[in-house]
């Protein structure tokens, strides 16, 4: 069986032929090859482990898993489509929604436990059925609103927990940050997040020796006087060891919460094939449906134990295009390297000691940024939001996902914020249109573009 674990000589092995790319099933000498794999894990460091913190999981076994999920996911996908699997920022909301209802981390892992086996069988169905049933049961309004809605929910967090704990860090962390982003070129610009955080730390420090500590709340939300950066925890950790693990916890108030983000996930895997296919020039329509089962498979494993839920990094599609180098052998490299930095826990603790007032400046760009992908959805596929179709369902359900709202059904089951918006936008889009005049059921353009027509065939070829 052909796993995807062989790989010829690209050319000289140095670098990419003039106007050619290093296929997926093609690599570089391996001193290189290694050097791309390490710059790999650079590109995803700071979503990988800005999301585990917040999400109040461990982030030396959040960075342990995501090795484990990338090699899952090569092994899945056969080595085909290059992609490595790190913590997903979508479900920073839905933590912080359980942890407010009292639910514990095991109630975090076994709501995305359930995430993941979702996602896993809607990858199931879009082998059988093809990627045309994404389109019908999830058209570009419904998907763009459930991202939108999903990013800005999170703006309590930022403005309640982070902001308060250190606003002025947050304001330059937040000005950097972005900063970066624009003003950057190539890898740096697709990294900016992790230099926000080296320059939160640095900002962090020099501010702990000019003023002293600072009268604040701190993590716990209690008002102390406290340093800004406290490494205690860092010389106390060891170099090496496993990280903390634990089993899940099933509450279906948690997984009616969390069930929502298996749209934002498989737009996610979506694009993120659909984009890699069309560097490589290579047609990966076949291996959507593949793709997205492999990271529901792999957010089970990681969540199994503990860990966080992953998805496909966009950083890393940066490096690809960067660097014209597609070889999965790359990600295999970074995915060992991501198994080395899992147990160390010294490299957990700094993680761990990411100031207040650095996340609050992080995530007021990053939330920001994950609701607004869904309004890049809407545009993409040119979403007419003139169309009261389209208006009335997303309009009620993103008010209701960001305003928290919240419906009770007896004395015991209630549905709120982002779970009940998702429902709103769903099913109110559906049955509009089934309701609706002929002149209002324009056709959209497919999420996934013309690029699945093929595989579309192929899977009503096979049906039939």
């Amino acid at each position: 069986m052909d796993l995807g674990v062989r790989w010829k000589l690209h050319g000289d092995g140095r670098t990419p032929a003039p106007g050619a790319v290093v296929r997926p099933n093609e690599r570089l000498s391996w001193p290189r090859t290694v050097g791309l794999g390490a710059q790999h894990v650079v590109a995803m460091f700071g979503a990988s482990f800005v999301a585990p913190v917040l999400m109040g999981l461990d982030p030396n076994l959040a960075i342990m898993m995501s090795g484990v999920a990338t090699v899952i996911f090569l092994l899945a996908t056969r080595g085909r489509v290059p992609s490595y699997l790190g913590c997903s920022l979508s479900f920073v909301g839905v933590a912080a929604v359980i942890r407010a209802q009292g639910g514990t981390s095991a109630t975090v892992t076994g709501a995305v436990f359930v995430v993941g086996v979702a996602l896993f069988l809607a990858g199931l169905a879009v082998r059988r059925f093809g990627a045309h049933i994404i389109h019908a049961t999830m058209p570009p309004i419904v998907t763009g609103a459930v991202v939108m809605l999903i990013g800005f929910n999170l703006a309590p967090v930022t403005a309640s927990t982070y902001w308060p704990q250190d606003q002025w860090t947050a304001l330059l962390v937040m000005l950097f940050t972005g900063l970066a982003v624009v003003c950057l070129r190539g890898f740096w610009s697709r990294v900016a997040i992790f230099l926000g955080l080296v320059f939160g730390y640095a900002i962090s420090w020099a501010f702990d020796l000019i003023f002293g500590k600072i009268h604040s709340a701190d993590a716990s939300g209690k008002v102390t006087d406290h340093w800004r950066l406290d490494l205690s925890g860092v010389g106390k950790a060891d170099w090496i060891g496993l990280p903390s693990f634990h089993g899940p916890s099933f509450q279906w108030s948690a997984i009616l919460v969390a069930l929502p983000v298996v749209i934002a996930l498989v737009a996610e895997n979506a694009g993120h094939v659909k984009a890699v296919g069309e560097m490589t020039g290579d047609r990966l329509d076949d291996q959507l449906g593949t793709a997205i089962s492999a990271d529901g498979v792999a957010s089970m494993v990681s969540t199994a134990v503990g860990g966080p839920p992953n998805t496909t990094y966009s950083e890393n599609i940066g490096v690809m295009a960067a660097t014209r180098v597609y070889s999965t052998a790359a990600y295999w490299a970074a995915a060992g390297f991501a198994l080395l930095f899992g147990v160390c826990p010294k490299f957990g603790a700094v993680v761990a000691a990411i100031p207040g007032g650095v996340l609050g400046g992080i995530t007021v760009i990053l939330y920001g940024m994950i609701g607004l992908l869904g309004a890049q959805i809407w545009t993409n596929a040119r979403v007419d939001l003139r169309n009261p179709l389209n208006l009335v369902p997303a309009a009620a359900g993103i008010i209701i996902g960001i305003g928290n709202v919240t419906m009770k059904f007896g004395a015991d089951f209630s549905l709120s914020g982002i779970a009940l918006g998702t429902l709103v936008v769903i099913t109110g889009y559906h049955t509009l249109r089934a309701l609706a005049p002929a002149h209002l059921k324009v056709q959209e353009e497919p999420l996934l573009d013309e690029g699945t027509s093929s595989y579309d065939e192929e899977a009503e070829g096979a049906g039939s």
